[in-house]
């Protein structure tokens, strides 16, 4: 069964957005647009993490977060904001959350910290664990990719597909899905495009010495082996 990761973020087009991403990532979504309608829902959806924006119309984040902390919801929380200080980023720790991370931030970023405090917290609900693929240690500040051969640097697009595989060891991404992870919103992306990027991929691995790590679903999409 996939994750389930409870969305709050009134932005309509960010939280579609987010949805989207996660879901590509593998993960099931409930999106809200208020503290108040999260906080009812938390309890009844035992989710297994929680993505709070710091700015609702209704509350401030942290302070959502510190009351699923007293209603006995432990699950780990990721705070999403405009605000970079340090000042900011330690009031989302001390109200409890697991996690900061500052917009703009790629999709990627996100899916891979959500799988990081998902394994710190209680060892469950990684969409990775147990796939039997050979795992990627991705870096996301530096765009590059950690394999047993050695560090292959890749291009901040090439770097998103990967990654959006990566969310999803061993089963077919769509086209779609990879093109939305990938490209920002909006974008007109050919399918032509998207073979050329993976081709690009496969030749900077093999490179490196690798053996093949994406195949083809023809007429679908790709997948990590």
């Amino acid at each position: 069964m996939a994750p389930l990761v409870v969305i709050v973020e009134d932005d309509d087009e960010l939280r579609e957005l987010l949805k989207r991403g996660l879901e590509a990532g593998g993960f099931a979504v409930r999106p809200h647009a208020t503290s108040t309608t999260a906080l009812s829902a938390a309890a009844a959806d035992a989710p297994d993490a929680i993505i709070i924006d710091i700015g609702l119309p209704d509350a401030d984040g942290r302070d959502l977060c510190q009351a699923l902390r007293a209603a006995g919801i432990g699950v780990p929380v990721i705070f999403l904001t405009a605000r970079a200080a340090l000042s900011d980023r330690l009031s989302g720790f001390h109200m409890g959350g697991d996690d900061y991370l500052v917009k703009p931030f790629a999709l990627e970023e996100l899916v891979l910290r959500l799988r990081a405090v998902l394994r710190r917290g209680n060892g469950h609900g990684d969409p990775a664990a147990g796939s039997g693929v050979a795992e990627l240690r991705l870096d996301p500040a530096a765009h590059a990719v950690q394999t047993e051969a050695g560090r292959i640097d890749l291009t901040p697009t090439e770097f998103r597909v990967l990654a959006a595989l990566s969310a999803r060891p061993g089963e077919v991404v769509r086209r779609r899905d990879l093109i939305s992870a990938a490209w920002p919103t909006g974008a007109i992306v050919h399918e032509n495009t998207l073979d050329s990027y993976i081709a690009r991929i496969r030749r900077k691995f093999r490179a490196r010495g690798e053996g093949e790590q994406i195949a083809t679903a023809h007429g679908v999409g790709y997948k990590l082996v």
